[in-house]
C-alpha cells in the first residue's frame, strides 16, 4: 500500500542510554549541536522560539522557524517546524519511553502535506531520509560513543 503525504513520519528507536541522558541531548543547546543543528538558544519551554539554517548539503538552505508547544521534563518535546517564506507549518514531536537502562524515543513529525507540494526539499522522501540518519546514525553515536 502507498503511503500518503499526509501520513506523519514516525521513526523509534531504543537507545543503550538512560532516559535523562536522551533528554539532555534533545534540549540542552550544547549537546544538541554535537548531533542536531547548531541552535543559537534553545529552552524546552512552551512558546520558546528559535531558527536554524538547514537543506540539503550542496542546495538551498532553509531558515527553519520553530516555537515549541509542549514540553513535559524526560517525557516529550513538541515543537512547530516551518520555512520562513514559505506556506505550511509542521510540528515535531519527541516523545521518550525508558525501558531499564536503555530509553526507546518515538519521533512523529505532522503537517508535511502542508509544505508547497512544488517545491522537492519538502518532499515527505526527503523528510524520511533526513530523520532517519538524524535518529539511527547522528543521535545513536551521540549517545552511544
Amino acid at each position: 500500500m502507498k503511503e500518503i503525504q499526509n501520513d506523519p513520519f514516525t521513526i523509534e528507536r531504543t537507545f543503550n542510554a538512560p532516559s535523562d541522558m536522551v533528554w539532555k541531548a534533545i534540549t540542552v543547546k550544547e549537546e544538541m549541536k554535537q548531533w542536531y543543528f547548531d541552535l543559537k538558544e534553545f529552552k524546552p519551554e512552551i512558546g520558546f522560539e528559535f531558527e536554524f539554517y538547514g537543506g540539503p548539503p550542496d542546495g538551498v538552505q532553509y531558515l527553519h522557524k520553530c516555537r515549541v508547544t509542549e514540553a513535559i521534563i524526560g517525557k516529550k518535546l513538541t515543537y512547530s517546524w516551518k520555512y520562513d517564506g514559505y506556506v505550511g507549518i509542521s510540528y515535531v514531536t519527541f516523545e521518550l519511553f525508558p525501558e531499564g537502562n536503555k530509553t526507546r524515543l518515538k519521533l512523529t513529525h505532522t503537517g508535511l502535506e502542508s509544505f508547497p507540494a512544488n517545491i522537492p526539499d519538502f518532499a515527505k522522501k526527503n523528510f524520511e531520509q533526513g530523520w532517519t540518519e538524524i535518529v539511527n546514525t547522528n543521535l545513536k553515536d551521540y549517545l552511544e560513543k
